[in-house]
């Protein structure tokens, strides 16, 4: 049996934003066997601009049913089905978390028809709902509407069963491991383990339960089958921060190293960019192997990564080759003879000058601040995550309650101490790069 949803909400935000129209129908494989369908008050203001989108207003919900009045219908007109949506992550988490604020746990197995239709459909121009059933032939009557799209959803559904019925009841008909049913669908870090206890798989997801599932469905590859059969636990770290997550399983990739994080798993990191200020006041950069009580600029796990990226800054801030180390000979370096070098190797250029690029090509390593912390969601909604970066290197993450938040010395209190890494700056520069409105609390030299 299949239930393909749709809903309408306030926002995109599962957490923060509610629904506000919900439609069912239940099929049996063959036909739409039962249908449900209403607005539903989501107790806080609908933003115009959702307005516009689905022509669902505040007068039209201010009378409608909230979500806990219909609640019990949903539970019973789902039971034993699998939940089909486009893009169903969207509308799964949505009522998870509707029920969630009710005390209950949804649980569904789910198929996303948007999944299912690039595998079963390749090659199309577009798998969004509008454009897929336009190319298909399916007519969608009130877009943006959530019996519509459910309507449309279902028979997106009947044509990919008529493609490859034994697909669809393949991703309907899997059973939950029993180590897995334990697991929260909240972000964090998990770890597979053998029979022995020995960690062989280290992931992290926003949704680790559903991103279980996909390990223990998944037979495309020789590797897929042998991490599942290897395994016989799970453990898992919530994290409620995705920046976390991602600091925590890299971190415990490095230390752990999995049999089947191969790609990830990558050494300790040997090798440094370190600077240091010579007897006429140039500022050299100069790849060394870590040595304790040394804060390199940057790190790397070989020699060859460490060089390639000392070359694209020395090419790209017009730095001396000789002074960076990669050009030892007595008198000018190389680049000077043809002109990208400005001559800090034969005190053609004062230190000042050279230093400022030298500083700059510093900063390109680093974070655009040098001393702030990052605030992110927490585990659960009286905590605060919190990540620090002192003298431009991370430092570690922590939890702190929100109302501590602007207090510098609980957020120091609270950090955990985590290695600084290459990868760490990139994963902290990429995710604030991805969400520019994160939480970021600077801290000023002196305070």
């Amino acid at each position: 049996m299949y239930a393909v949803i749709d809903v309408e909400t306030t926002g995109g935000n599962f957490s923060s934003e509610r629904l506000t129209e919900i439609a069912i129908y239940l099929h049996d494989g063959e036909k739409i066997v039962d249908e449900f369908s209403t607005l539903l008050n989501p107790e806080q203001p609908i933003p115009y601009m959702i307005t516009r989108l689905t022509g669902i207003s505040n007068e039209m919900v201010a009378g409608a049913p909230r979500f806990c009045e219909v609640a019990r219908k949903i539970v019973e007109l789902t039971e034993g089905a699998t939940f089909v949506a486009h893009n169903a992550s969207f509308d799964y988490n949505f009522i998870r978390h509707e029920f969630r604020r009710l005390g209950y746990n949804f649980r569904r197995p789910t198929i996303c028809t948007v999944k299912m239709s690039r595998k079963l459909l390749p090659g199309l121009q577009s798998y969004s709902l509008g454009k897929l059933c336009r190319e298909l032939g399916i007519v969608i009557e009130n877009r943006h509407r959530a019996a519509g799209d459910a309507l449309a959803t279902t028979r997106l559904l009947e044509l990919l069963l008529e493609t490859d019925r034994q697909a669809i009841e393949k991703q309907s008909g899997y059973s939950i491991p029993e180590m897995i049913k334990e697991v929260p669908e909240e972000t964090g870090v998990y770890y597979l383990h053998d029979e022995q206890g020995r960690i062989i798989y280290i992931g992290k997801s926003n949704n680790m339960f559903e991103r279980l599932l996909q390990h223990f469905r998944n037979s495309e590859t020789s590797k897929a089958v042998e991490m599942r059969n290897r395994a016989a636990s799970v453990s898992y770290e919530p994290t409620g921060s995705e920046l976390i997550a991602l600091l925590l399983e890299s971190d415990e990739i490095k230390h752990h190293k999995p049999l089947f994080n191969r790609a990830q798993r990558r050494s300790v990191f040997s090798y440094g960019l370190f600077d240091f200020t010579d007897e006429n006041g140039y500022r050299h950069l100069q790849i060394g192997h870590q040595l304790n009580g040394q804060q390199p600029v940057t790190s790397f796990t070989t020699m060859e990564h460490a060089r390639k990226y000392l070359y694209g800054i020395v090419e790209r801030f017009e730095l001396c080759q000789k002074l960076c180390g990669l050009y030892e000979t007595r008198g000018a370096c190389f680049h000077y003879g043809i002109k990208q070098c400005r001559g800090a190797c034969v005190g053609a250029e004062t230190p000042e000058a050279y230093n400022r690029r030298v500083d700059a090509a510093i900063r390109l390593s680093g974070f655009m601040h040098p001393d702030f912390y990052i605030i992110d969601r927490g585990r659960h909604r009286d905590e605060a995550a919190v990540v620090k970066i002192a003298g431009g290197r991370y430092c570690g993450f922590g939890y702190v309650s929100p109302s501590e938040a602007h207090n510098t010395t609980s957020l120091d209190y609270c950090i955990s101490p985590y290695s600084d890494n290459r990868d760490t700056r990139q994963i902290i520069q990429t995710f604030l790069k991805k969400n520019p409105r994160t939480k970021i609390i600077r801290v000023q030299s002196g305070d």
